[in-house]
């Protein structure tokens, strides 16, 4: 029922910036939480940041004062500022949502992207 379209990976110096946006293909959804996970290769899949409705936000330590996550609820979208990039950043991002609302009905599930790789190389 709904799909996350996501921009903005690519590659990118060491310390570098580069910005992920993520859409959900549905319109006029209320979602209470959404969120960016990263997995490099040999790493285990890790929660970057995440952003509620009313916009309180959560990072992993790593990236905090260099990240910044934000949404907007009108457009149902949530973005990722990455700033200060570090080759350690360099992984595949997925964003995801869960708990929609559409037209009463709720979804207590959760909802994921197709992945957008983010290189940080010199």
């Amino acid at each position: 029922q709904v799909q996350l379209v996501e921009s903005g990976g690519g590659l990118v110096q060491p310390g570098g910036s580069l910005r992920l946006s993520c859409a959900a293909s549905r319109s006029r959804c209320s979602i209470s939480r959404m969120g960016w996970y990263r997995q490099a290769p040999g790493m285990e899949r890790e929660l970057v940041a995440s952003i509620t409705r009313g916009r309180g936000t959560n990072y992993v330590d790593s990236v905090k004062g260099r990240f910044t996550i934000s949404r907007d609820n009108a457009k149902s979208t949530v973005d990722l500022q990455m700033n200060s990039l570090k080759p350690e950043d360099t992984a595949v991002y997925d964003c995801n949502a869960a708990g929609l609302w559409f037209s009463g009905s709720y979804d207590p599930g959760e909802y994921w992207g197709q992945g957008t790789q983010v290189t940080v190389s010199s």
